[in-house]
């Protein structure tokens, strides 16, 4: 499922980059063909190689063989450079070599999931139905506001579209905060509001399988993980759509804190003490008999 969410996200973003100009986009200067391939490029290190870090212990712990270990390692290490600073360029957006080493660790993630679920261990789900509810109410709520950013991502506004028209504004022409500038409310294109989304849903899905997780380290790692993925991802969702349905109507001036890169800053404290407390409360191995 994570899969096909990323790959339906990559295909829409190459044929929007391809089929629009640059001036209707965001921070990119090419098109055609090199412009929806390039951007694709870089929508996979960045946010899709951070989802391929919480796949990595699922799939290797259910494989079992060190030679699963050792590229999982080396895995995890390729995709943990999408951090490095430098590689992610908010102004920037157009691909460049450093992008290279979170799509490779990417590739090797995805051939690691197959390769287990064709001779992995089976896990039953382990999950209470209040969990189920919990993630659908939350994955619910995220799919709605991230509705502006998914229209971007196929490349048109939702003005005119009954209901959700007429609560986001996307198409309308406002000034850029910061820029000078007059640019569509929601422009066409990727988010990192969508990026939000998907690193949300992302960590809902898994963990549903953190139960089946059988080496313990391995298992509280990716509880810990899961748990500020989830609140990175809604953060960064929250942040887009705050500037975009909030600041550009001109209500306020005050924008939420940007944490799109690691930074020594009080919001990412702030981001880091929630996950600990969603960790606490909900992510948290638990014990299972017979275990």
């Amino acid at each position: 499922m994570v899969w096909l969410l990323f790959g339906a996200a990559t295909i829409a973003v190459a044929e929007t980059y391809w089929r629009l100009p640059p001036r209707e986009l965001w921070k990119v200067s090419n098109t055609g063909f090199v412009g929806g391939a390039g951007r694709a490029f870089v929508f996979l290190s960045f946010s899709a190689a951070l989802a391929a870090i919480a796949v990595l212990p699922i799939v290797v712990d259910r494989l079992d063989d060190l030679r699963a270990d050792l590229l999982g390692a080396v895995a995890l290490v390729l995709c943990a450079t999408v951090a490095w600073p430098g590689v992610q360029t908010p102004g920037d957006l157009d691909p460049k070599w450093s992008n290279a080493f979170a799509v490779a660790g990417l590739v090797l993630a995805v051939g690691l999931s197959a390769w287990a679920s064709r001779d992995g261990r089976r896990e039953a789900v382990r999950t209470s139905r209040a969990g189920d509810r919990a993630r659908f109410l939350v994955g619910g709520l995220a799919l709605f506001f991230a509705a502006p950013y998914i229209a971007a991502e196929l490349g048109f506004f939702l003005d005119g579209v009954p209901v959700l028209g007429s609560i986001f504004q996307t198409g309308k022409v406002r000034p850029e905060p910061g820029a000078g500038y007059l640019h569509a409310s929601v422009h066409h294109g990727h988010h990192h509001g969508l990026d939000g989304f998907l690193l949300t849903v992302t960590a809902l899905l898994l963990s549903r399988l953190l139960g089946g997780i059988r080496r313990p380290l391995l298992r509280t790692l990716t509880a810990a993980y899961l748990s500020l993925m989830v609140v990175y991802g809604l953060t960064n969702l929250v942040n887009d759509l705050w500037i975009e349905q909030v600041v550009k109507r001109g209500w306020t001036d005050w924008q939420v804190p940007d944490v799109l890169e690691p930074a020594a800053s009080a919001a990412w404290a702030a981001m880091i003490a929630v996950a600990l407390l969603f960790y606490l409360t909900l992510f948290r191995p638990r014990r299972h008999p017979g275990r």
